[in-house]
């Protein structure tokens, strides 16, 4: 969600902070701000709402133009109050102490009240200018900043990353986190602070990952920090293997569409070095993963969104191919019910950030009600606090993930999962060496086998200016293609605002046949298996009613077209893993293709956000 970038150099900083914001518009806001101490020690703010751009005009207009060596910048996803210039950060209290805060403070509306009898005024709605107004009440009760943070973060409940400089003590700025992504970036004579290390690579490839409850005390030449008991603690500097430029559209229109081109690679690259000709390799999930998959007896698997759905159709490989049970449950509804947990279970979280608030609750919550559980997560983002958190891990090579809506990230989890299942049977003897090396030579055929979906492209684009006008639309498929019409579905919702849903092709008589006319088109899912079948009664069942299907099929699956039936063969000789993630492929496409011809924000849709961090 929001986005955090603060620095403090020996050169003027704003261009740094302003490219910092740019480079994390991927997370999702509504408005955008920076505040710099100039040369006359005063603390300038900007704020603008709506895209960074338009803070950028406003800096431009500045005469003379706005500068300085100590600065924070932030782009904000309204929590508390609704989007405006007013509630956009950096906040400032006093006109001696400026804050940037991602997360949320529960206990603001105390805070609020208590701070409304010591005499401070509020212009603003939100819950980060009563921190701080707080951090400046404790300021003058402690005389220095590092000390006011730290006392007050203890009066703080819920979550926070803050970025905190004082006019008084131009020499440094204060930063802490709690539950919200923090990290460092390392220069020479200059350092800097953000919610993201892509927001730092024009600058840096040398970072901190702050922890849980973490004060840093950030100089030009010098870091400082604290633990949560207030010790002095020296964490690892990390180099990153990312490029300035990774985040860059090249010739693509949007991310997004980028990213759908990148899945080749993406999946090439998360295979490579797990496989070999016939069999998976051994270790891939870590040192101890051999003896773990060993003793579990069940696989318990919590997401949120996209990652969600990788976890639902991984569950009908592990049951199906393995006869493992296998559960899997979104990660806000599994922490705020009372789960029955058991030592023998695989604990699974997946997640692109590795930073998403739910999931990590989960897990916390799971290992303190079974301390020997063992966990695993699968996650694209190095030293992300899921990472740090989990026993074993998995890193899916995808690159940076720019577009909101999740494409590469989606179907290198698929892969992830289907060598967890892999491993897991090999372990536990529930795979054959023919069954094994027959699953390894499927995997090893998909990059080539979504290149060729890929090609696909101006067909659907055809068909995507046929939904361009539609305000609903129906998802079907069957077995483990069901996870995969929900996903086609959340895409085409979330990037082109048009209402979609899926459903189980089987269950079209108990409810969705209801809303089949002629304006509800409906996109299935038809790849060559024992399912087809009965999936050709239920789209005659659509076809009956005057519905428009659109049909992404297998090639061999003897769908033809007709009136009212638009019908792409996507591919063919695709496995029960396989087929899932070349079927995903024309989704994505579809959901962009409407999506530009609409004219939303393909990258950044409006209310949503790339890393969800805060419930």
């Amino acid at each position: 969600m929001c986005g955090i970038v603060g620095a403090i150099a020996e050169r003027n900083i704003t261009p740094i902070l302003l490219e910092g914001l740019r480079r994390l518009e991927y997370r999702g806001y509504d408005s955008a701000g920076l505040v710099v101490l100039d040369a006359h020690n005063h603390l300038q703010r900007r704020r603008a709402m709506g895209k960074v751009e338009a803070l950028a005009q406003l800096l431009a207009s500045d005469t003379p133009q706005l500068g300085g060596s100590l600065g924070l910048a932030h782009t904000r996803w309204a929590t508390h109050g609704v989007p405006s210039e007013r509630n956009a950060h950096p906040h400032i209290s006093c006109e001696r102490l400026a804050i940037v805060h991602n997360g949320i403070i529960e206990n603001h509306a105390a805070l609020r009240a208590q701070l409304i009898e010591l005499g401070y005024a509020f212009t603003s709605d939100t819950d980060t200018e009563v921190a701080a107004h707080w951090i400046e009440h404790r300021l003058r009760e402690s005389g220095d900043l590092l000390s006011a943070v730290r006392s007050a973060v203890a009066d703080f409940d819920g979550a926070y990353a803050l970025g905190v400089i004082c006019r008084d003590e131009p020499q440094h700025l204060v930063a802490a986190r709690k539950g919200s992504p923090l990290v460092v970036g390392l220069g020479l004579g200059e350092n800097f602070i953000a919610s993201d290390a892509a927001a730092l690579l024009p600058v840096t490839q040398r970072f901190i990952y702050l922890e849980d409850g973490d004060i840093a005390d950030i100089r030009r030449d010098s870091i400082a920090i604290f633990d949560v008991q207030g010790a002095p603690v020296t964490r690892p500097i990390k180099q990153s293997s990312q490029s300035a430029h990774a985040a860059d559209k090249g010739n693509y229109q949007h991310f997004m569409q980028k990213e759908i081109h990148e899945q080749p690679r993406a999946v090439a690259d998360t295979l490579e070095g797990r496989i070999s000709e016939h069999n998976v390799l051994a270790g891939i999930f870590g040192v101890r993963a051999d003896e773990v998959f060993q003793r579990i007896q069940r696989v318990q698997i919590i997401a949120c969104g996209t990652s969600f759905h990788a976890g639902l159709t991984a569950r009908y490989w592990f049951e199906d191919i393995l006869g493992l049970p296998c559960q899997v449950e979104v990660a806000s509804e599994f922490r705020y019910r009372n789960p029955v947990i058991s030592d023998d279970t695989l604990f699974v979280t997946l997640s692109q950030s590795g930073e998403t608030a739910d999931t990590l609750a989960a897990l916390h919550d799971a290992k303190a009600r079974c301390p020997q559980l063992a966990t695993l997560t699968i996650c694209n983002v190095p030293e992300s606090s899921l990472v740090r958190a989990s026993d074993l891990v998995f890193m899916t090579h995808a690159g940076p993930e720019i577009g909101v809506a999740s494409t590469k990230a989606f179907t290198t989890q698929l892969i992830a999962l289907a060598l967890l299942l892999l491993s897991i049977g090999k372990a536990q003897d529930r795979l054959t060496a023919e069954q094994e090396a027959r699953i390894v030579g499927g995997l090893m055929r998909i990059p080539g086998k979504i290149a060729e979906a890929l090609k696909h492209e101006k067909r659907i684009l055809k068909l995507a200016k046929k939904l361009v006008k539609k305000r609903h639309a129906l998802f079907l498929g069957r077995g483990a293609m069901y996870p995969i019409a929900m996903e086609g579905a959340l895409k085409l919702k979330e990037i082109s605002y048009i209402h979609a849903e899926a459903y189980p092709a089987g269950e079209l008589k108990h409810g969705p046949l209801a809303l089949v006319d002629d304006t509800m088109p409906v996109i299935a899912i038809a790849p060559q298996d024992d399912l087809l079948a009965k999936l050709k009664s239920n789209l005659e069942e659509v076809r009956a009613r005057g519905g428009e299907l659109f049909v992404f099929a297998d090639e061999n699956a003897g769908l033809q077209e007709s009136d009212g039936i638009h019908v792409v063969p996507v591919t063919s000789h695709v496995g029960r893993i396989s087929k899932t993630i070349i079927f995903t492929i024309p989704l994505q496409l579809l959901a962009y293709h409407v999506a530009v011809l609409r004219g939303t924000d393909v990258d950044k849709p409006r209310n949503l956000a790339k890393s969800v961090t805060v419930e």
